[in-house]
């Protein structure tokens, strides 16, 4: 089949916004738009780089031209549902796999997934789609998919997955609700995942006790990092440790959007406590932990998108705080927020349906 490109509604060359901050005025240049509810995206080797919609559709971008890429998953649209994270790994150039999770139909219900499949040559389909990981059971709500997919430095992937909704599974390790979940590349449990041989457990999950994971990112020295969701404030900032409880719905700073109060308080043995939260919530989605590659004062600086207020938090320090809000007249709501290969700050903009940079 041959190819259909769009050309995107914009010139990026006259487009550009300015953005405050910190480190004086940054220029803010649209890079593709038109999307309905762009929700992450990743970049290809060579350039060019790769967007999911939520309601399926997995587009390539580059030069100021798109075209839908075919033999994506189906999935299940609905309530906070879709076609979630893009994940281009390392080996790209040699494997041409691309990484999807996405929520997928199981039974009447429908749960968080990740699929692999290889991107053919001229980057207008998925050849090889497998499904390497699903959540179970399966669950009804519309709610908490989270999810991100993550490379580690090993080679293994890692997989953020929300609660769906029901509280109490977070805490359940027959459930893969509400865990961070580690697997190989095709699909089988890695050697060191600390709960492969509790009776009962599932194999899979690396750490749990965790509400809406939507943001992911290793840091500079290899380690995992999570934002998700709290109720009515409590959204937080975690640093994931192997076998580690996050204490969802037990502990929290937040409370119910009713007002009343979340199970037993702030702490308690044997639950970690989180780096960083938010109150009041700002609805924490996409994550990256910077270089410093083009601004070396940033490196190691946690930037995480907001939906709720339109704009990019930026956490340094230790203990962590944030230390500014990035916000422009283009931000909008923020699906993701990525580091391109030469240093600069890109994201996606729901509200602007939008993916954008961010330079000097």
């Amino acid at each position: 089949m041959t190819a259909t490109f769009l050309l995107l509604p914009f010139s990026a060359t006259v487009q550009a916004d300015t953005l405050g901050s910190s480190l004086g005025q940054l220029r803010v240049t649209k890079m593709a738009g038109g999307f309905d509810v762009p929700w992450a995206f990743d970049f290809l080797p060579g350039g060019g780089f790769l967007v999911t919609e939520r309601d399926g559709v997995l587009f390539y971008v580059r030069g100021g031209k798109r075209n839908q890429v075919r033999g994506t998953p189906a999935v299940v649209a609905a309530g906070q549902g879709g076609l979630l994270d893009v994940m281009v790994p390392r080996d790209f150039r040699t494997s041409r796999e691309v990484f999807l999770t996405f929520s997928k139909r199981q039974g009447r219900g429908a749960g968080t997934a990740l699929a692999s499949g290889r991107l053919n040559r001229d980057n207008t389909a998925l050849t090889d789609l497998r499904i390497l990981f699903e959540a179970a059971p399966g669950s009804s709500g519309g709610r908490h998919f989270g999810s991100r997919v993550v490379e580690a430095r090993d080679g293994t992937l890692f997989i953020s997955l929300g609660e769906r909704g029901d509280r109490p599974s977070a805490q359940n390790l027959r459930l893969h609700q509400g865990s961070v979940v580690r697997i190989n590349r095709d699909g089988t449990i890695p050697a060191g995942n600390p709960f492969a041989g509790t009776a009962g457990a599932q194999p899979e999950i690396w750490s749990y006790g965790h509400r809406n994971p939507q943001g992911m990112a290793l840091d500079l020295q290899g380690n995992l990092w999570v934002a998700e969701h709290g109720a009515r404030g409590g959204d937080e900032v975690n640093r994931v440790h192997r076998g580690a409880n996050y204490g969802w719905p037990v502990i929290s700073y937040g409370r119910h959007y009713s007002g009343a109060r979340i199970g037993e308080g702030t702490a308690k043995p044997g639950m970690e406590q989180p780096e960083w939260y938010w109150d009041p919530s700002i609805a924490p989605s996409g994550m990256m932990i910077y270089s410093g590659r083009m601004w070396p004062e940033w490196r190691g600086d946690i930037f995480v998108g907001s939906l709720k207020f339109d704009y990019i938090s930026r956490l340094s320090g230790g203990p962590l705080r944030e230390a500014e809000q990035l916000r422009s007249g283009e931000t909008g709501r923020i699906r993701d927020v990525q580091e391109a290969p030469d240093g600069s700050i890109w994201f996606a903009s729901e509200g602007e349906g939008a993916i954008l940079r961010i330079t000097r």
